[in-house]
């Protein structure tokens, strides 16, 4: 146990030397620096006269760094393997159960460095013990969101003004559903279209989710062909992907645009293994958009949106409907609620339809 101090910061703010600090408690300036440094701890009569000077409370000055301080015990989801001491995390408070991840694909960096709930002291099998960083997390109503539409973006700001507070996981569908199956997430986001039924999403929910849930129309998107811009390709089926010239970007598995681009291979009487650059993969539309922009693929499959974020070209493919899975036992809790009626609202319909390729005339259809 040893005592921290915050000397340096309220000498800096109060405009004062460390002579005149040293001279208010009546120790010598080698004393004083010492303490201010963290090498040694003053006297209370020191500590005391340190204070008054400043016109600030001891206890604003001088704590104690045990270690312990703003320590909890949070249950990991993830690799125990992917945490050590400081990792950063992040943390939900899921019902009775206190969730942590560490912050990795896309949790850390989305463009933008994200803030930290806590980080990592100890892992112990599935159980990981947190410094808190930031203390509201726990007390805060909300929401996690596992899928893989960018629009997931306007949520977050959107139902902020609400006071629920939506994390964005990025996940194809599959990965998504098997999330929520685990209890791991509040909702997973889905466009996937079964090759026996030719329904979307309904019969992939139902093969992997082991509990009644509600199934919300978000959106009706345009998936296609991302391209550079101008398409100096020439560009314009799918059988133009085997051209020899052509390097393609292709998405995780489990995502709806694979499953998309399998099908319309198939349909062509085409073979993956004649299209450069099927293995390589994206994790999400604009990763799929940003590859091509940068130069390192031609093309990739992909929402309009995407494409129109990166000023490339996009041709159209298909129309297919973008689900949100909310489990059934969830519906009732407030921050569900403020996402439904955030569906309802023209603003925010406006702001989705303004991304381009989105129709979102059936925004809020409930299917079970």
């Amino acid at each position: 146990m040893s005592v921290k101090n915050n000397l340096h910061d309220a000498r800096k703010k109060a405009g004062l030397t460390q002579e005149e600090l040293a001279h208010a408690g009546n120790i010598s300036r080698q004393a004083y620096v010492s303490i201010e440094s963290g090498k040694s701890v003053p006297s209370t009569e020191v500590a005391l006269r340190i204070a008054r000077k400043l016109h600030i409370r001891v206890e604003d000055l001088f704590s104690l760094d045990d270690g312990i301080e703003n320590l909890v015990e949070a249950e990991l989801i993830g690799d125990p393997a992917d945490v050590t001491a400081g990792t950063r995390m992040q943390v939900v408070q899921f019902g009775s159960r206190l969730l942590t991840r560490p912050m990795n694909e896309g949790l850390s960096v989305s463009h933008v460095l994200n803030a930290a709930d806590a980080v990592a002291v100890t892992a112990h099998g599935g159980q990981v013990d947190l410094k808190m960083l930031n203390q509201t997390a726990i007390k805060t109503p909300t929401l996690i969101l596992s899928g893989c539409d960018p629009a997931a973006s306007i949520i977050s700001a959107m139902i902020r003004d609400q006071g629920v507070r939506l994390i964005w996981l990025e996940a194809e569908s599959i990965p998504a559903l098997r999330s929520l199956a685990r209890g791991e997430i509040h909702i997973a986001g889905c466009s996937f279209k079964d090759n026996v039924s030719g329904q979307y999403n309904l019969p992939l929910v139902k093969e992997i989710i082991p509990f009644p849930c509600t199934i919300i129309r978000f959106a009706i998107w345009r998936q296609g062909m991302i391209v550079s811009a101008g398409n100096p390709k020439s560009i314009k089926h799918i059988d133009d992907l085997a051209m020899p010239n052509v390097t393609f970007v292709n998405r995780q598995k489990g995502a709806g645009s694979r499953g998309l681009l399998n099908r319309l291979i198939w349909e062509a009487g085409m073979s993956a293994k004649n299209i450069h650059g099927y293995e390589m993969t994206a994790h999400g539309d604009l990763a799929t958009a940003e590859m091509v922009a940068s130069g390192i693929a031609d093309c990739g499959i992909g929402i309009e949106a995407s494409a129109r974020a990166n000023d490339l070209d996009f041709l159209s493919l298909n129309e297919e409907p973008y689900d949100l899975v909310i489990p059934n036992h969830f519906l009732e809790l407030p921050a569900i609620q403020s996402l439904l009626a955030l569906l309802k609202l023209r603003d925010f319909r406006r702001q989705i339809e303004s991304l381009g390729g989105y129709d979102t005339t059936p925004m809020g259809t409930v299917y079970q």
